[in-house]
């Protein structure tokens, strides 16, 4: 029997790298979560400990910093782009870099011109992968939380032994909604791209009439494709936020449908992928 070193990359994590852009008295803010991960002739790192094609994860992460401070508030695809490539382009070991941020939002306080609240409308991600020819960008967004308070149903499922869930025709249907979209191209209007699918998400949860949780997955991932053409693939994780009816009649109280239990766990867990039929292939990009 012989033992072999299989699939392997290095690199720095969670670097959190906050820029802002002084415009005269006017501030931007771009605050930031990258994560950088590398692979390639790394063979000898694992097996002899030879560290002469190892660049420091600790370089990674003045990198990071160093391309926030000369590039400024640009798009975080743009971001992630200009990264990967150096990495992979000026490191004779390294064959491949995945770049990964995510945006965390501020709005501005009152019209401040340098006052800021983190907002609540989900984080902005994006991950990278570039081998030195090929680049493969996907975007997307997290913890954005919707609700609907009804037009959400919920009955004709299996039942057994031991099924106690009773059918629902109107509920509330709440989710934190985590989506990604792969890209087309290398290159794009990464800002409008995001704001629509963004919309086309939301509008989609909010026209549906949900049978099942499933049902509004598949309608939102078809909303973004239909509503921004370069984009050829989103994959959706849905968890369902569970809200109960709460019992009032021990108190005299009637209860039609209007006060509920929020059960943070445990919870269903919708995941799914909606794709163009003729989406080209996917390489690396959800690795």
């Amino acid at each position: 029997m012989s033992i072999v070193l299989g699939d392997n990359r290095y690199g720095k994590a969670e670097n959190r790298v906050v820029r802002i852009t002084k415009e005269g008295p006017v501030h931007q803010i771009k605050d930031l979560t990258v994560s950088v991960a590398l692979s390639g002739d790394l063979d000898a790192t694992h097996l002899t400990g030879d560290n002469s094609g190892v660049l420091p994860t600790d370089t990674m992460k003045n990198t990071c910093f160093a391309f926030a401070q000369r590039h400024g508030a640009v798009e975080i695809e743009d971001y992630a782009l200009l990264l990967a490539r150096h990495f992979v382009d000026s490191q004779p070991s390294i064959a491949h870099a995945r770049v990964a941020v995510a945006e965390h939002p501020w709005e501005r306080i009152a019209e401040g011109p340098h006052s800021f609240l983190r907002a609540g409308g989900g984080t902005r991600t994006c991950t990278v992968h570039y081998d030195g020819t090929a680049v493969w960008v996907v975007s997307g967004l997290k913890d954005l939380t919707v609700l609907n308070s009804t037009d959400s149903e919920f009955w004709g499922y299996v039942k057994d032994e031991y099924t106690t869930l009773v059918e629902a025709d109107d509920r509330i249907l709440a989710t934190e909604i985590h989506a990604q979209w792969r890209h087309t191209g290398e290159s794009g209007d990464w800002g409008k791209s995001y704001e629509r699918a963004k919309n086309a998400l939301l509008e989609a949860f909010v026209r549906t009439h949900s049978r099942s949780l499933q049902q509004t997955l598949f309608e939102m991932g078809t909303r973004v494709l239909e509503e921004v053409p370069e984009l050829c693939e989103v994959r959706l994780k849905l968890p369902n936020k569970h809200h109960f009816r709460y019992d009032t009649a021990p108190f005299g109280l009637d209860n039609p449908n209007e006060t509920f239990l929020a059960a943070d766990r445990p919870y269903g867990l919708i995941e799914g992928d909606v794709r163009r039929d003729d989406a080209p292939d996917a390489g690396p990009a959800w690795t």
